[in-house]
C-alpha cells in the first residue's frame, strides 16, 4: 500500500527502549528475547514502521514490512545509507586484538578529522548497521569492527560497510568449534577483500604464523607490519614497556622513523597500535602525526585495563579470552613490577577440539610468566591447573564464584599484581567488584 506522503524517518532501533517518533523499529527473534513481542508498543510509541518476519497484532499491514530474515534486512538498510556519505573509513577484522586495534585507529583519525567508530564490541549482524546509521555529513572519517562466528559473515558486514582500508590483527583459534581449521578461519577472515575498493590498504601481521601465506587479491595494496619479521613495509624497534606505558620506535619503509608512545603494556598492543598507524598513512594521511596521536589511545571497558584497589594491582582483561589473548595478557602480568603475581584464569570458550590443548599451554605460559599462583575457574580450566602445577606453580581449581573470592581472599595481599581474564560469559567483571567491595577502600 503506497502513502500519500513520504514519511521521514529519524533512525532505526532494534531496542525496543530506544524507541522515539520517526524511527524504523527492526525485530529480531532471539533466543531469550523475541522482538515481535515488542513490536505493538514500538508502534504505538511512535515508530513508523515495524519491520517483522510475521504479521503482529496491534501494528497495521502498511505499516509492516515482513522480511524472510531480520539481520539481512538491516544489512540492506544500512548499505543503502551508507552510499550516502563518503568518509575515509578502516574495517578492523582478526582473531584477537580487533577492538584494541579500532580504538588505535580511532586515536589517529581523531587527529585529522570528526570520527566515527564502532561502540563497544557492535561488531555482528546488528552492531555493523548501527554503526553505519550513525553515520552524517559532518563524519570526515570512521573505523569500524567486524566480527564473525561462520564464514561469509565478514564478506555480509564489509559489502555493506565498503571500508576504504582494511586491517587483519592475526588468525588464532577464535571460533575453531564452528569453522573447523585455523586455515578455515584464515578463509572467512580474507573476505574484507571483497569490499574494499581497487588499489585500497589491506594491512596484514607478518608476524602471524598463518597471515602470510594469504592470497591477497592482486587489485589490493598489501601492507606487512610486524616486529619480528625484517622485511616488512611497517616494523616496531627498540620497544620498551614501563609503569606508565610502551615507548618503540616505528620504522616506516615508506615514510621514515617516528617516536612512538602508546600508554598500554605489553607487545601484543604495540602489533594493534602498528596496524592502525599503516593503515592511517597509506589512507594518505601525514605519518609524523599518526604516530604521535597513538598517544590518545584510551582503553575500552574491562580490556587490560590495569587500576590499583587496596594496595593490590589488578590487570581487568573479563571481556572476552583465546589462547592468544591468555598469552598477550600473562605478558602484561610478567611485565608488571610487582614482585607477586597472581592470575585468575577463568575458560575460554568457542575453541572446539583446541579447548584442551590451548588450556593446558595457557597453565604453561602462566608458570613462564614467574605466576606465583594460579587460580582457575571452570571446567574447562582444569587442563590448565592441571598445567600450570606440573611447572611448581601454586594452584587451585574452583567450579563456582564464591570459591574463586574464597581463594582470592586467601591469596591476594597488598602489593601483589592481580590478572584476571576468562571468556565473558564466566563473569569474572562481577567477581572481581564483589571482591573490592571487600579491600580497603581509598
Amino acid at each position: 500500500m503506497t502513502l500519500a506522503e513520504p514519511i521521514p524517518i529519524q533512525s532505526v532501533v532494534t531496542d525496543s527502549r530506544k524507541v522515539a517518533p520517526g524511527c524504523v523499529f527492526v525485530c529480531f527473534p532471539g533466543e531469550r528475547v523475541d522482538g515481535h513481542t515488542f513490536a505493538a508498543a514500538a508502534y504505538k510509541n511512535g515508530a513508523e514502521y515495524i519491520i517483522a518476519n510475521h504479521p503482529v497484532d496491534g501494528v497495521p499491514a502498511e505499516r509492516t514490512v515482513l522480511v524472510p530474515d531480520s539481520a539481512r534486512a538491516m544489512i540492506r538498510m544500512a548499505s543503502n545509507y551508507r552510499m550516502l556519505f563518503n568518509p575515509k573509513m578502516i574495517g578492523v577484522t582478526g582473531s584477537v586484538g580487533k577492538t584494541t586495534t579500532k580504538e588505535f585507529c580511532y586515536a589517529v583519525l581523531s587527529a585529522f578529522g570528526n570520527t566515527l567508530k564502532t561502540e563497544g564490541n557492535q561488531n555482528n549482524d546488528i552492531g555493523v548497521p548501527n554503526t553505519l546509521f550513525r553515520l552524517d555529513n559532518d563524519t570526515e572519517y570512521a573505523v569500524v569492527e567486524m566480527g564473525m562466528d561462520h564464514a561469509g559473515e565478514i564478506e555480509r558486514l564489509t559489502r555493506c560497510t565498503r571500508p576504504s582500508a582494511g586491517i587483519i590483527t592475526m588468525i588464532g583459534v577464535s571460533h575453531l568449534e564452528n569453522l573447523g581449521t585455523r586455515e578455515n578461519i584464515l578463509k572467512a577472515k580474507m573476505e574484507i577483500c571483497v569490499g574494499l575498493p581497487d588499489s585500497a590498504p589491506l594491512v596484514l601481521n607478518a608476524d602471524n604464523d598463518l597471515l602470510p601465506t594469504a592470497q591477497v587479491p592482486a587489485r589490493l595494496q598489501a601492507v606487512w607490519f610486524g616486529i619480528d619479521a625484517k622485511n616488512v613495509d611497517v616494523r616496531a624497534t627498540d620497544i620498551t614497556t614501563g609503569t606508565d606505558g610502551t615507548t618503540f620506535k616505528i620504522v616506516d619503509k615508506a615514510y621514515g622513523t617516528f617516536n612512538a608512545f602508546i600508554p598500554t603494556a605489553g607487545v601484543h598492543t604495540v602489533y594493534d597500535a602498528l596496524a592502525a598507524y599503516a593503515a592511517a598513512t597509506r589512507l594518505g594521511l601525514d605519518a609524523a602525526r599518526c604516530a604521535a596521536a597513538l598517544a590518545t589511545y584510551q582503553t575500552t571497558g574491562m580490556r587490560q585495563h590495569i587500576v590499583e584497589k587496596g594496595g593490590v594491582t589488578f590487570v581487568e582483561d573479563c571481556y572476552n579470552a583465546s589462547p592468544d589473548s591468555m598469552k598477550a595478557a600473562l605478558s602484561v602480568l610478567k611485565a608488571l613490577p610487582n614482585a607477586r603475581k597472581i592470575a585468575l584464569l577463568g575458560d575460554m570458550l568457542e575453541l572446539g577440539d583446541a579447548s584442551e590443548d590451548g588450556h593446558r599451554h595457557t597453565g604453561e605460559w602462566a608458570a613462564d610468566a614467574g605466576v606465583e599462583v594460579v587460580i582457575a575457574y571452570g571446567p574447562r580450566s582444569e587442563a590448565m591447573a592441571q598445567a600450570a602445577r606440573e611447572r611448581g606453580v601454586t594452584t587451585v581449581h574452583c567450579q563456582t564464584a564464591e570459591e574463586v573470592l574464597q581463594y582470592l581472599r586467601q591469596f591476594v595481599r597488598p602489593g601483589d599484581a592481580v590478572l584476571a581474564k576468562a571468556s565473558h560469559a564466566m563473569g569474572l567483571e562481577q567477581l572481581l567488584q564483589d571482591f573490592y567491595k571487600e579491600l580497603p577502600q581509598g
